[in-house]
């Protein structure tokens, strides 16, 4: 059973910094493209990074590239999201997923095999 478990959410003023994390189990972590994907209400899911199954490579839409990093333990079956320089827009349920045999480019959360539950980032002002 394939499982993607977010964790580190939570509530942090503007400017601050928080790190996400998303533990994987029941595939074969590090030959999975992981992603970080992120809904705010009333609006569509927006694709933020992805890095490839060795980590050696990643991608990041504008809106966050230098801002937030996106790194892997493949030792340990998890991915994570370091936000940095946090802006109330940012206010959203941040979601992880992962998907074989995709390159590190595919924003398309349709693309993407599995999800986590998500988890909750709240910028106030």
């Amino acid at each position: 059973q394939v499982q993607l478990v977010e964790s580190g959410g939570g509530l942090v003023q503007a400017g601050g910094s928080l790190r996400i994390s998303c533990a994987v189990s029941g595939v074969m972590f590090s030959t999975y493209t992981m992603a970080w994907f992120r809904q705010a209400p009333g609006k569509e899911r927006e694709f933020l990074t992805a890095i490839s199954g060795s980590g050696g490579a990643s991608y990041y839409t504008e809106s966050v590239k230098g801002r937030f990093a996106c790194s892997r333990d493949n030792a340990n079956n998890t991915v994570y999201l370091q936000m940095n320089s946090l802006k109330p827009e940012d206010t959203a349920v941040y979601y992880c997923a992962a998907s074989a045999g995709l390159g590190f480019r595919a924003t398309d959360g349709r693309q993407y095999d599995y999800w986590g539950q998500g988890t909750q980032v709240t910028v106030s002002s």
